[in-house]
């Protein structure tokens, strides 16, 4: 069986000459090339030494990387630029798609509002990953019509975040795979040896910017009166605001770290030497895969309620939601001045663990057999 992934992936070559890519994306195409005879994915491959150090190598020899043209970005010439480079891009999937079984496109993208459409008129099997906010409000133009597209057929699958009222038939749940078996049972032990009785480290892992709640962050922090049960603070990512933030920092009489981007493994072990989470954004999300990898090493998660994260957390019961339309974060702050009283934290750190086993990629994998390749 033949799989053609398209997605909007960012390649870039290493130091060797070496094709890599985007590590999430990459470990999920890594464990699908174990069930599938052979992958092609068509994703751009962009000429850069600037290079994420989370990027990964494809790991078997029956995945084959086909670069697209890049386009996109910020700007009307740059997303101008996506519709010129259409013909390009569908030129290349065409020539790739006749040979497979099966296609999965990985939307929202700028290059789906012409390529959901072409595919519409394919006749190979296939099935769309929708990865952002299935029910967001006001979504920039091109998700929006794209979601429109996949909502209103029904000859393919589309797998998308949470449980929405209304959901089509033919849009199914799926969370999105991050974690191994094995990396869920590290987690238990981990677990199981933290005590929250002592002084609390925490982290954010991501973008460093507004929308994702870093201001907020620093403000909570800056505005505590007891500092005495609050240990290391990480900020794990990189953005074009860190320098503010770090100027930020400087004025907060606490341990701020600030760590840029690292590798994947790196992040695990900060995760697995905290006790809280915090994503408290503002910005429009799927579900972040990092909410359930933090979980899993008993990180409780505070975090805004936006899509589907609240099908997943519940407020006092496996994490802390407070509300994304809470500009000024004040609801952020009292849930950051009381946690360092709260005596249950190690039992929601425990329930907060167990949405880990629907983000393993066994679970993923048997989704994909069960609900697409044999429904």
């Amino acid at each position: 069986m033949i799989l053609l992934i398209i997605s909007h992936t960012e390649h870039y070559k290493n130091a060797k000459g070496d094709v890599i890519g985007w590590g999430p994306t990459i470990r999920e195409v890594n464990y699908l090339a174990q069930h599938f005879d052979k992958i092609y994915h068509c994703a751009p491959l962009l000429e850069t030494n600037q290079v994420p150090p989370s990027s990964l190598l494809y790991e078997y020899p029956n995945i084959e990387f086909v670069p697209l043209v890049p386009s996109g970005g910020k700007g009307v010439s740059a997303k101008l630029n996506v519709l010129w480079q259409a013909r390009k891009n569908i030129k290349i999937v065409s020539e790739i798609i006749p040979k497979v079984d099966y296609f999965q496109f990985r939307a929202p993208t700028g290059m789906g509002v012409y390529m959901i459409p072409w595919l519409f008129l394919e006749r190979t099997k296939g099935w769309f990953k929708y990865a952002g906010n299935w029910a967001q409000k006001n979504p920039p133009l091109g998700y929006a019509i794209q979601r429109w597209l996949l909502k209103n057929q029904s000859k393919y699958k589309v797998t998308i975040n949470g449980r929405w009222a209304g959901q089509p038939a033919h849009c199914i749940t799926f969370e999105n795979p991050c974690l191994t078996n094995l990396e869920t049972e590290e987690g238990i032990a981990i677990l199981n040896r933290k005590d929250y009785s002592g002084q609390l480290n925490f982290c954010f892992v991501g973008r460093l910017e507004s929308a994702k709640g870093v201001g907020r962050i620093l403000r909570a922090f800056s505005q505590l009166k007891d500092h005495s049960k609050i240990g290391v603070i990480h900020l794990v990512g990189d953005g074009v605001e860190r320098s503010k933030f770090e100027l930020i920092a400087k004025d907060i009489p606490l341990d701020i770290r600030f760590h840029g981007f690292v590798e994947r493994n790196k992040v695990a072990e900060i995760m697995k030497d905290c006790h809280v989470f915090l994503l408290p954004s503002t910005a429009s999300e799927g579900f972040p895969k990092v909410i359930a990898e933090a979980a899993n090493y008993g990180c409780i998660p505070i975090v805004s309620d936006v899509s589907s994260i609240g099908h997943y957390i519940k407020h006092l019961d496996n994490g802390f939601l407070v509300s994304h339309k809470d500009e000024e974060g004040l609801e952020f702050i009292n849930v950051i001045q009381d946690i360092n009283f709260n005596q249950n934290l190690k039992e929601i750190a425990l329930r907060a663990q167990k949405i880990s086993s629907r983000f393993t990629f066994e679970w993923y994998l048997n989704l994909i057999e069960t609900k697409i390749l044999n429904s």
